[in-house]
């Protein structure tokens, strides 16, 4: 066929993962009970941060509602889309959807990288700074640190989208991934990507490099202070809250920097290890920060028994 004046796509056609065909039903049915329950579980914390005093005034427990939003957030653009490469027929998602998933996937997610950051940060002043904390994080600056990980966040995933879209795209139409992301996206383009790929790769490179580096500077900070705590008892409190957020920053920065910060390549693995940061971390972090996380579960006892439920001391 012909490329009739390089007539552009109105619309892509995502072809999904690999699956057998005889699990069709059973990953349906599994990611439908993925997205029900991360939005359940974000949903829980949320409310539980808002409606207990204890919690919604402490940045700790912004950040975590903040997080719950953006994880409702990410599922709710990635998931469905995912459910429908298991049923039947070709489901294409239009020009404008593919620009707007895009946007939102890489919006949200930088944010996320942002406050994963600003979360460790209010740890180790927490842990390191703990007779100046409610100086050094007081319910001001940290309104404005959220605010300003919402807006770097939303200025990246215009940039990514906008450097992505202003590309001539004439076909093919198949995005051979499960949603629009920048490395199956460009390899449509009708022009040479190059250029793309390396502010791509720096940009990208950047943020992650950046944000885990703070990340892994504050646990340093953090663990040297654990270890200087004379009880056992205060060092299983202080490593217990620490560790909920190390295994989420792992889940999640672990298949990124694999996707994003290597040479490009067309892998099986790509589409298995982005479902990590789009499904199944999501997933996790209520599970995470409310079995590893004793104020989160007293919390709940108290929302769950009523105004007569004792905290705990």
């Amino acid at each position: 066929m012909e490329r009739v004046n390089s007539t552009s796509l109105t619309e892509f056609i995502l072809t999904g993962i690999p699956y057998p065909l005889r699990l069709r039903t059973f990953l349906f049915v599994f990611f439908l009970l993925i997205y029900i329950l991360t939005q359940l579980g974000n949903l829980l914390i949320l409310v539980t941060v808002w409606v207990d005093p204890q919690l919604h005034a402490r940045p700790m427990y912004i950040f975590l509602g903040v997080l719950s939003v953006i994880d409702m957030g990410i599922s709710t653009i990635i998931v469905p889309r995912l459910m429908m490469n298991f049923t039947l027929g070709i489901k294409p998602i239009s020009f404008g959807g593919c620009v707007a998933q895009l946007y939102f996937y890489h919006f949200l997610g930088s944010t996320q990288c942002f406050l994963y950051t600003l979360m460790a940060y209010d740890r180790y002043l927490a842990i390191c700074q703990p007779l100046r904390y409610y100086i050094l994080m007081n319910a001001k600056l940290s309104t404005l640190l959220v605010t300003g990980a919402w807006v770097a966040g939303s200025i990246h995933g215009a940039l990514q989208a906008i450097l992505t879209f202003r590309l001539p795209y004439c076909g093919p139409n198949q995005v051979d991934y499960f949603f629009c992301d920048i490395p199956a996206v460009l390899r449509l383009a009708c022009t040479d990507t190059t250029v793309n790929e390396q502010v791509t790769f720096v940009d990208i490179g950047v943020v992650v490099a950046t944000c885990f580096s703070l990340i892994l500077l504050s646990y340093v900070q953090i663990t040297q202070a654990i270890l200087r705590i004379r009880t056992t008892d205060g060092r299983r409190r202080a490593f217990s809250t620490c560790g909920a957020h190390v295994t989420v920053v792992t889940v999640y920065y672990v298949p990124c920097a694999f996707i994003y910060l290597r040479p490009e390549t067309n892998s099986p693995l790509d589409g298995a290890a982005a479902l990590f940061p789009t499904a199944i971390t999501p997933f996790l972090n209520p599970l995470i920060y409310t079995l590893r996380n004793q104020e989160v579960k007293l919390a709940l006892k108290r929302m769950i028994g009523g105004p007569g439920t004792k905290s705990e001391v």
